[in-house]
């Protein structure tokens, strides 16, 4: 995302197979950085602010730090450069997927509350706010909407069945793809 070229409104492609993720990015090289250089670990970041934010928000590590770690992870044979694009390909093992699935999930429940980690856990089903709030054992509706629901809502774990009407009296809550992955993962981690 963050060394993708946008200068021609081309996004960053991430694809993932069986075998393998690829992620290629449109523009090759930095204009003056060779294949030794890159592999050496030498960064000149093409979209500085972009880097900036995502450094401010602790999504990136040092500059230049992410090439030597791939490398000694997956070696050279997994950058394809070409003219106009930089095709990274990552082979998937049992281990890698395992370490990267309990890194992610580490992450996500770092930046998740206990209480949206409560709701998620109790949602099997469509439930509207008075069902969910009975299940918590819950009776403040203020306390419930900013502590559970919002947060809920806003990080895309649960969503509405009627979102354009967020407060009709027949709305219910449910949760997303990634409600039911972090719930999966969060029963397997705590049985």
């Amino acid at each position: 995302m963050v060394h993708n070229d946008y200068t021609s409104e081309v996004p960053p492609k991430i694809e993932f197979f069986d075998d393998r993720i690829e992620i290629t990015s449109f523009g090759s090289l930095p204009q003056g950085m060779t294949e030794k250089e890159f592999f050496e670990g030498y960064s000149i970041p093409r979209n500085k602010e972009l880097m900036r934010v995502f450094r401010d928000l602790e999504l990136v590590e040092h500059l230049g730090s992410g090439v030597p770690r791939i490398l000694r992870s997956y070696g050279k044979e997994c950058f394809k450069f070409t003219e106009n694009f930089l095709r990274m390909i990552f082979p998937v093992t049992q281990q890698v997927t395992q370490q990267v699935t309990q890194q992610v999930t580490q992450q996500v429940t770092q930046q998740v509350t206990q209480q949206v980690i409560e709701l998620i856990r109790i949602i099997d089903k469509e439930m509207n706010r008075q069902e969910v709030q009975e299940k918590l054992q819950l009776t403040d509706r203020e306390n419930f909407r900013s502590k559970y629901l919002k947060p809920a809502l806003e990080q895309r774990f649960i969503e509405m069945t009627i979102p354009d009407k967020p407060n009709s009296r027949l709305q219910k809550y449910r949760l997303t793809i990634l409600g039911k992955q972090l719930k999966s993962q969060l029963f397997e981690k705590f049985e």
